[in-house]
């Protein structure tokens, strides 16, 4: 009976969180504001290519793109290509988050850590992320190594910036009081620094997301036989542009669905910010 009892409260937790990133999620999609933009624009979609008023070579009805999509959902591998472009994306996301967030809560953190190594991010960040492109391929080859690479090039500067920045601005008086008690460096920089500069940090994941999306289309477009990039060149090498759209738009939902999470995962931890 414990054991029950235990599993259907687990059961009913996981549908109370579910339901409210859904309503979080989703809420601003179905109310009547938004409606009242989003369906006169799908439904012009639909009706200007019907009727010629827009080619629809150029852009096809929404109904063109559903079908397509259905198509290459059941028949191309387009679920076995998300896949292959997710895992590459989030052990890319992974690997910069890793280095970017530690890194910069150093830099924010010492001055000394800062003088010897602020530098030489601010020299290397302007270069474009798609500059890399070139290099890239003769060292890593066309591959995934080379996509993960591109990736966590376009991941990790948004993220080591904002962290360091969030921990540089730490109100001086919140250290103060954490020392009149005893308070460690280190305990600083865990109960202090870091959820001073959560939000920050919560901010440049999610540029981070889209950085590593565009990224990701970038590199698997040049190289690879698997991955949303890749559909998306090959389409465009084709001139396929229901398929083109399909692509776009299945990007554009990742990019939409990994910050809506972020999201929530900053409305469950910073508390404090909950009715701001």
């Amino acid at each position: 009976m414990t054991d029950g009892c235990y599993e259907t409260t687990g059961i009913r937790r996981v549908l109370q969180e579910l339901g409210g990133f859904c309503k979080n999620a989703l809420g601003n999609f179905f109310s009547p504001e938004f409606l009242c933009v989003l369906l006169p624009l799908l439904l012009l979609w639909e009706l200007l290519p019907r009727y010629d008023i827009i080619p629809a070579s150029l852009l096809p009805p929404l109904s063109t793109v559903a079908a397509t999509f259905q198509d290459m959902l059941l028949h191309r591998k387009l679920t076995l290509h998300i896949a292959y472009s997710m895992g590459r994306f989030f052990a890319a996301f992974g690997i910069a988050v890793g280095l970017a967030v530690p890194i910069g809560m150093l830099m924010g953190w010492n001055l000394k850590i800062r003088a010897f190594i602020l530098p030489l991010w601010q020299l290397l960040s302007p270069i474009p992320p798609p500059a890399w492109v070139p290099m890239t391929i003769i060292v890593f080859g066309i591959g995934s190594s080379m996509h993960i690479f591109l990736m966590v090039i376009g991941i990790f500067y948004p993220v080591l910036f904002n962290t360091y920045q969030g921990i540089k601005d730490t109100d001086p008086r919140y250290l103060a009081s954490a020392r009149v008690f005893g308070a460690s460096e280190f305990t600083l920089l865990r109960k202090v620094y870091f959820w001073h500069a959560f939000g920050a940090i919560i901010m440049s994941l999610k540029t981070g997301v889209a950085m590593g999306l565009v990224m990701l289309v970038i590199g698997e477009a040049y190289g690879g036989r698997m991955g949303i990039g890749f559909l998306l060149g090959q389409a465009k090498d084709y001139f396929l542009i229901p398929e083109m759209m399909v692509c776009m738009m299945v990007t554009g939902f990742i990019g939409w669905f990994l910050i809506e999470v972020l999201k929530y995962v900053e409305i469950k931890a910073a508390i404090w910010k909950v009715g701001r």
